[in-house]
């Protein structure tokens, strides 16, 4: 049972954005927090960004203040708008969901592949 649908990586250059999407099925969406995870080769997986079924959120001092998390809650749908992008960004990105901010680890997408490259 398909319970994320991710879509929005790509290729983009140094400086340009790219803003990923993940639906989820209603059961997830409507009572967890959402988040989204990356791992870069080598390394090991890194929360950038969550948000609480309230709409709180909080990011990684790595993209913080270049990226912004949103929900729609009427498409239960998450979001992550990443602007300003470095090459350091390059990495799968996982949408995923858990009871709060704390816990974001408890479903997992397939992951998207984002490449910052010129």
């Amino acid at each position: 049972q398909v319970q994320f649908v991710e879509s929005g990586g790509g290729l983009v250059q140094p400086g340009g954005s790219l803003r990923l999407s993940c639906a989820a099925s209603g059961s997830i969406f409507n009572n967890n927090a959402m988040g989204w995870y990356r791992r870069a080769p080598g390394k090991q997986y890194e929360l950038v960004a969550g948000i609480s079924v309230g709409g709180r959120e909080n990011y990684a001092d790595t993209v913080k203040g270049r990226s912004t998390i949103s929900r729609d809650n009427a498409k239960n749908t998450v979001y992550l708008q990443m602007n300003s992008l470095k090459p350091e960004d390059t990495a799968v990105y996982y949408c995923s969901a858990g009871p709060n901010l704390a816990t974001l680890n408890r479903y997992w997408g397939q992951g998207t592949q984002v490449t910052v490259s010129s």
